[in-house]
């Protein structure tokens, strides 16, 4: 049910319920496992890069997302590993992404789960995002496993996407497609790996070695080049005097 309380008051409302929220956590909470940093830090990321040729694409990481629920005073909350919505134009976004006062909602929500992890309860988050919610994608991956599932919501519920031709699970609104490689949930656009930060550094450095041998290839050459250019003037100079 839409509240009909002015913009500003429900902006105050949600802010008061966020800094609640985040007075309620535990400290392990904040006790990020190295698994789920690094396959954050690997989204993140890939997704630059598919915002950098598609702006609209906006990637949020660890943000509370509030939002309305029936007639319950109190917005209901979950808190997703990474996040997509797609807007043309930034999202102003302070402290938590309020549905209410937001253009667009989550396109696509993506976890990372460890038996051992006590951050969440993954199970209530599933429900909120496919019966709250109703987000239109949403990609778990348990690292231990090695599993990865991409759910996609046919406004009842979710179904698992089924791996295409080259066994990669795709998101085909956003010319995405997602897989296992060295052990991580890595992404492909339009066909092509996304390549992280290390690998572009490796190529940039690989791409200067080979400029550097290419000029001492060059360096060296040009006294012999010298030494040509200076007998074909010789042999045009006694052709002349021929």
């Amino acid at each position: 049910m839409a509240s009909i309380k002015p913009r500003h008051l429900l902006s105050l409302e949600y802010d008061r319920y966020a800094r609640e929220y985040l007075r309620r956590l535990r400290p392990e909470h904040f006790m990020e496992a190295f698994g789920q940093s690094t396959q954050r830090k690997i989204t993140v990321e890939s997704l630059d890069l598919v915002q950098a040729r598609r702006p609209e694409v906006q990637v949020f990481s660890g943000l509370l997302v509030q939002y309305p629920h029936g007639r319950e005073p109190r917005p209901h909350q979950v808190v997703p590993d990474n996040m997509v919505v797609l807007h043309d134009t930034p999202l102003k976004v302070e402290g938590s992404f309020d549905i209410p006062m937001q253009p667009a909602g989550p396109f696509w929500v993506l976890e990372y789960v460890f038996k051992n992890s006590e951050r969440k309860d993954y199970d209530d988050s599933f429900y909120k995002y496919e019966q709250e919610l109703k987000v239109p994608y949403y990609l778990i991956f348990h690292p231990e496993e090695q599993e990865l599932t991409l759910f996609r919501h046919t406004k009842r519920k979710y179904v698992s996407v089924k791996p295409n031709e080259h066994g990669r699970l795709a998101l085909s609104e956003l010319k995405l497609e997602m897989g296992l490689l060295g052990e991580w949930c890595r992404f492909w656009y339009r066909g092509e790996l996304l390549p992280l930060p290390a690998d572009l550094l490796r190529r940039a450095e690989e791409a200067e070695q080979r400029a550097n041998r290419e000029k001492q290839r060059a360096d060296a050459a040009e006294p012999e080049l010298e030494l040509l250019r200076a007998q074909l003037k010789q042999t045009r100079g006694k052709s002349t005097k021929g």
